[in-house]
């Protein structure tokens, strides 16, 4: 006798996406259970707090756009929302999903095995008082960004003051931000200067007693060009939202900046410089993915943006020394991910702000007292840690996903990276990932474009519905097919040369030191019209049964 489970569908993760996706797949009629790590929804949101928290999407292009109600609804106070805003919009939209009901908290899944005879996924929960859940198909929404990794360094945990990961940062019971806590007066470190990073530092510049800054990799941060929502913005965004999300759809990033169509170098000088000088000062992502078409792929008009984001650092930074150690030599202007910055750079021009470069010194460990390198102690009141995420496989490499064969999902990837389209790999039937490595969402602005592929995999699991479909899985040779065709991609542009989170890099993972194809970068354009000649072609690459 043919075994049934629990649920039709689970979905795993209760952030943006995730929340989505239980939502289109209950009003199609399938029964779903979403599971959730934390005790509330809100994914990232929920957890990131930090101090000076906020997106770097422009906040009309950052949300749900398949929802009338909720669009012409919510007024953002900020061009750029603060995480508290973020949080509250969230909350707002599941109010209006009615999906709350459909989620169990405090559901941290450890492992997800495939059971061959009947088709299905046994997923069990690190709480030993949850019992396992079965359910035909699993759809996982952990995100690339959410599995915090500590630094790699001795003695943390000997620390006597008080320490903070900037993604587990203490919320505040009665709201959406962060607790409320004073640093005032404090002797405070932070370690990391990413996005996360370059945004604390900003705001603990202004109430710490002093700020020591420990950098090891600086990033080419340019201005965020934030400011308030003004109403009469606000209406023009209502009465024309379809503008705004077309220009994010036909956008490399889903981000309403596009490539201007010429070459740096076949414009004049001085226009090119006027140009760029227009596009440093904002807003958003205006210089990385606004600039023109050959600076992310052309390595000498990379050159020439690169010098000019340097020399706009020289000219912000006072002392020359903490200038050049905060500029990049390791890599060029957008071939890592581009931390938007509010003055910034003028923090370190504050007496009260010190940089230790760790490429002129080392951390020799964290002792009671603070932080030791070999010119002496650091002493410290608080050490807040920005070293960032396992990016992008992490979060799935935390669950012990077994597929056909009890193959590990974990072992599969160390082998060598295949999905098809980023939803799916093959030999791991009824198993898709939202926003996870490959997809077009994830090298992207996320819910814009997780919403197209959750629409996609929507329409499929329709057809799944109505054919009777009780197993979906990727061929082979389609998953090679597609993961060649992004590595071709991710190999014409000048960030699949260098060493970050967006080729696998990290190196405060053992063995996480060889580049690979984690990132779709061909586009939303490119991903979507990949995805409907799939669908358009029956499917093609799959196999459903």
């Amino acid at each position: 006798m043919t075994k049934e489970p629990d649920f039709d569908v689970l979905v795993i993760g209760a952030g943006l996406s995730g929340l989505y996706q239980a939502y289109r797949l209950r009003e199609m009629g399938y029964t779903v259970l979403g599971v959730e790590g934390a005790d509330d929804i809100g994914g990232v949101w929920h957890h990131n707090r930090y101090p000076g928290c906020r997106i770097d999407s422009e906040s009309e292009v950052y949300g749900y756009f398949w929802n009338d109600e909720l669009m012409q609804e919510w007024n953002w106070s900020e061009r750029f929302a603060a995480q508290p805003e973020v949080l509250s919009y969230i909350h707002r939209a599941a109010e209006i999903m009615d999906i709350r009901k459909d989620f169990i908290f405090n559901a941290k899944v450890d492992k997800a095995v495939f059971d061959e005879e009947n088709n299905l996924y046994t997923v069990g929960f690190q709480q030993a008082w949850r019992a396992p859940v079965t359910a035909r198909f699993v759809f996982s929404a952990l995100g690339p960004l959410s599995t915090p990794q500590m630094p790699n360094l001795p003695g943390i945990n000997t620390f006597k003051g008080e320490s903070y990961h900037t993604a587990n940062w203490p919320r505040d019971p009665e709201g959406f931000g962060p607790a409320k806590m004073d640093f005032t007066g404090k002797r405070v470190g932070v370690i990391g200067v990413g996005s996360t990073g370059v945004q604390t530092i900003q705001e603990m510049a202004k109430v710490a007693d002093h700020l020591t800054v420990f950098l090891r990799d600086p990033n080419w941060c340019t201005p965020l060009g934030n400011g308030p929502m003004t109403q009469e913005r606000m209406d023009y965004i209502k009465s024309n939202y379809h503008e705004f999300t077309a220009k994010c759809d036909a956008s490399l990033a889903g981000f309403p900046h596009e490539f201007i169509e010429k070459n740096l170098f076949d414009v004049p000088k001085e226009e090119r410089d006027a140009k760029l000088e227009e596009l440093y000062k904002g807003p958003g992502f205006s210089l990385w993915l606004g600039a023109y078409q050959d600076v992310l792929a052309d390595p000498e008009a990379n050159k020439y943006v690169s010098d000019f984001v340097a020399q706009k650092i020289r000219d912000r930074v006072k002392d020359p020394r903490t200038a050049e150690a905060l500029i990049p030599k390791d890599h060029g202007f957008g071939t890592k991910r581009i931390p938007l910055e509010t003055k910034y750079y003028e923090v370190y021009n504050q007496e009260n702000v010190s940089l230790v470069d760790l490429h002129s010194t080392s951390i020799t460990r964290v002792t009671p007292q603070g932080i030791e390198t070999p010119e002496g102690l650091h002493e410290l009141d608080v050490i807040i840690y920005a070293t960032g995420f396992d990016a992008v496989k992490g979060s799935w490499n935390r669950i012990d996903i077994r597929g056909v064969d009890g193959v590990a999902l974990k072992d599969e990837w160390n082998n060598g990276l295949k999905t098809y389209m980023g939803m799916q790999c093959p030999g791991f039937p009824n198993f898709f990932m939202l926003v996870g490595p490959q997809s077009g969402a994830t090298f992207c602005n996320i819910p814009r474009c997780s919403a197209m592929a959750i629409d996609w995999l929507s329409d499929m699991m329709i057809k799944a519905k109505e054919d009777g479909v009780t197993r979906i899985e990727p061929e082979l040779e389609a998953a090679e097919s597609f993961t060649t065709y992004a590595s071709k991609l991710q190999g014409k542009l000048l960030l699949g040369q260098t060493n970050s989170w967006f080729t696998g890099i990290n190196q405060n993972i053992p063995g996480r030191d060889k580049r690979e194809v984690l990132l779709f970068v061909g586009g939303n354009p490119r991903f979507r019209a990949y995805c409907d000649d799939v669908k358009e072609h029956d499917y093609k690459g799959y196999v459903m049964s």
